[in-house]
C-alpha cells in the first residue's frame, strides 16, 4: 500500500473552533440537522472532558501504526488526530508515547476508529481519547498509508482541517466551510433549550409545549381509564 503525506491543509477559523467548543456533541450535531456524528462505536476513555479542534487525519493498514507516527509530525497548537484503517481493526495503535509526543505538540486529542491501549496512563496525563476498542494488542510498523486525506468514519467523511469535536456522548465532524454557521446555530439551540428547561422547571410539560397532544390524537392515540382498558383486554 503506497501513500501520500499532505501538508498544510486548510483549516476553520480559530474563533469558530473555540466557539464551537462550548457546546456538547448532541447540540451541535442537532444544529447541523442531526448530521456529523461518527457513530456510537466511538467511545471516551475518560469521563467528563469535552475537545473541539482541527482534524490531521491517517489512514493506516490495520495492525500498523507507522502512519501515526508520520502524522505526528504534521500536527500542531489545536489540532486532533483522527486515525482509521483501510479495514477494520481492534488493535491498540495508540498509546502512552503516542500521546507524549503529541501534548508535546499542542494537540487536544485523538479519536481513533481502531483499538487504543494505556488507557490508565492517558487518563493520568490528561490526554483526551475516543476509540472503538481498548486493546494491548501491539502492532507493527511496515506498510505505507497517508496523512491529512479524506477518511470516512461511521458513514460520516472527515477531511483534514475539519473541526472535529468529542465528549462523553461521542464526536461529530463540522466541515470546515460551516465551523461559523454551526457555531451560531448552536448558540440558538441552547437559547432555545433554555428557555424549554426554565419551563420545565416550572412545571409545563412537552405535551403541550410542544403541541405534542394534537399529534397524538391525529396518531389514534386515545386517553383511557385503567379500569376501562383492563375491561377491554379481558373482553
Amino acid at each position: 500500500m503506497s501513500g501520500v503525506i499532505v501538508t498544510g491543509p486548510p483549516k476553520a477559523d480559530a474563533r469558530d473552533i473555540e466557539a464551537l467548543a462550548g457546546y456538547g456533541v448532541a447540540t451541535v450535531s442537532e444544529a447541523m440537522g442531526r448530521t456529523g456524528l461518527l457513530g456510537p462505536g466511538l467511545r471516551p476513555v475518560q469521563q467528563g472532558v469535552r475537545i473541539a479542534g482541527s482534524a490531521v487525519t491517517v489512514l493506516s493498514w490495520p495492525g500498523d501504526n507507522l502512519m501515526i507516527h508520520a502524522a505526528v509530525e504534521q500536527c500542531g497548537e489545536g489540532d486532533v488526530l483522527v486515525v482509521t484503517t483501510t479495514s477494520p481493526s481492534t488493535d491498540g495503535m495508540f498509546g502512552e508515547l503516542f500521546a507524549t509526543a503529541l501534548s508535546r505538540r499542542g494537540v487536544r486529542g485523538v479519536v481513533i476508529n481502531a483499538g487504543i491501549r494505556d488507557t490508565q496512563e492517558l487518563r493520568d496525563m490528561g490526554f483526551a481519547a475516543w476509540a472503538k476498542a481498548v486493546s494491548a494488542q501491539g502492532t507493527v510498523k511496515a506498510t505505507g498509508g497517508s496523512v491529512n486525506v479524506p477518511v470516512a468514519i461511521g458513514d460520516q467523511m472527515i477531511r483534514p482541517g475539519d473541526v472535529v469535536i468529542a465528549d462523553d456522548d461521542g464526536v461529530v465532524v463540522v466541515p470546515r466551510e460551516r465551523a461559523r454557521e454551526t457555531a451560531e446555530a448552536s448558540e440558538a439551540r441552547e437559547a432555545k433549550e433554555a428557555k424549554a428547561r426554565a419551563a420545565f422547571l416550572e412545571g409545563q410539560l412537552g405535551l403541550d409545549r410542544y403541541g405534542l397532544r394534537e399529534k397524538l390524537e391525529v396518531l389514534g392515540v386515545r386517553y383511557t381509564s385503567y379500569e376501562d382498558h383492563a375491561g377491554e383486554a379481558g373482553a
